[in-house]
């Protein structure tokens, strides 16, 4: 299979703070983490999706979806949840361990859903189209399985759903995009 630089390289680094975790005894965490989002993402057409495709639809700008005809499933977790959860482990740290973390079942959605939601949310209808081919080292399907962070941390839970991020990112940015 053909991976992506930027996976290859956060392979790398996680594999390392494992082994340091490992070797010294280290306090260690890899947080292997969704689609990071937020009010303030400056998100770009290949990298932040949710923020780009409002900032596409509040400013008019056409947007292009590539491959899998827009079925693509990525889960999405606020910046606020990812910092809650990092707060949850450093003040119960453990060694040597690996996270996924992200908006699992309670936060995720297709291109076409996530087209849908901000064109609802922003009361304007986006231009776009579609690419056959598929970004280069790009998957179908990602909701991550975050029921070992839940279980090692069970007063932890994620707080922003997907409409709640894409009403955020909204309101944030209506004055700038606008």
């Amino acid at each position: 299979t053909k991976h992506s630089l930027f996976g290859v390289s956060k392979v790398a680094a996680d594999v390392m703070v494992q082994e340091y975790g490992r070797y010294f005894g280290m306090k260690t965490a890899c947080f292997r983490s969704g689609c990071l989002t937020g009010p303030d993402h400056s998100g770009t057409q290949l990298h932040g999706f949710l923020s780009y495709l409002m900032k596409c639809v509040m400013t008019g700008t056409p947007y292009t979806v590539f491959g899998y005809k827009g079925k693509q499933v990525r889960d999405n977790i606020h910046s606020q949840d990812l910092v809650n959860a990092f707060d949850h482990f450093y003040r119960a740290p453990r060694i040597a361990e690996v996270y996924n973390i992200g908006g699992g079942r309670f936060c995720n959605c297709s291109m076409i859903e996530a087209i849908a939601l901000c064109e609802e949310i922003a009361g304007k209808k986006l231009e776009w189209s579609y690419a056959e081919t598929n970004r280069i080292g790009d998957h179908i399907w990602w909701i991550s399985d975050i029921s070992k962070f839940s279980e090692h941390f069970p007063r932890w839970r994620l707080q922003h759903d997907l409409r709640a991020i894409l009403k955020q990112i909204f309101e944030s940015n209506t004055e700038r995009w606008v």
